[in-house]
């Protein structure tokens, strides 16, 4: 995640994912105001297994990020020293991949819930999302504890935008039909991803600057 490609791809799959909840949390709203309920992801029209295609995003996007940050950036294609311990310089990598991991944990979920017409409680996928966030949200704090200045100021941006996220998930576990909260959650998804698009192209010319160093 620390390099352009790193940013720009789950920057995409959020941009994706945030548009696709604004666009159906809209237009729910608009045909049935009084009947509004918020939801945890949206099926497409399609038929078939096409109608997951959110929940398979969210999967393949989560899994190539993992595989990407333990088994093909890191020096010679593997996670762990000789003696099995974590090199300091692979730390970032396990962190990100623990927060990739929450979010394939909930799509998973979701996905056989409803391909197995499972009867979750109410609010669990809620609960699994939300779980997700505070883990993202934990991660980029104590990632970001040491840095200073505009590094760190736009980290800081970024940590707001998730504990948004992880707020009104929350809270659409108690207000469930609440209009506002569905669009301000969808918002605050959308503006994480345009965050690691807009930061991509300043973590290349940082990474420049240190092999320069």
């Amino acid at each position: 995640m620390g390099t352009l490609v790193g940013h720009m791809a789950p920057g995409v799959g959020f941009v994706l994912i945030g548009l696709w909840h604004l666009f159906n949390t809209i237009r729910n709203y608009a045909q049935s105001p009084w009947d509004f309920e918020t939801r945890p992801w949206f099926p497409t029209k399609a038929k078939g297994k096409l109608k997951y295609m959110e929940l398979y995003l969210i999967m393949f996007g989560s899994s190539l990020s993992i595989a990407a940050e333990l088994f093909i950036c890191p020096e010679k294609h593997q996670p762990l020293a000789d003696d099995w311990s974590i090199p300091s310089e692979h730390l970032n990598n396990f962190e990100h991949s623990s927060i990739c991991l929450f979010f394939l944990l909930y799509a998973t979920v979701a996905l056989c819930a409803s391909c197995l017409r499972m009867q979750v409680p109410s609010g669990l996928l809620h609960v699994l999302a939300a779980f997700a966030f505070s883990q993202e949200l934990l991660l980029f704090h104590l990632h970001s504890a040491d840095h200073m200045g505009l590094e760190g100021q736009y980290h800081w941006l970024l940590q707001l935008v998730v504990f948004v996220c992880l707020c009104c998930t929350l809270l659409e576990i108690t207000v469930p039909h609440s209009f506002l909260v569905a669009l301000i959650r969808s918002m605050a998804v959308f503006f994480q991803g345009w965050w690691f698009i807009q930061t991509g192209p300043c973590s290349m010319d940082s990474s420049i600057y240190t092999n320069r160093l």
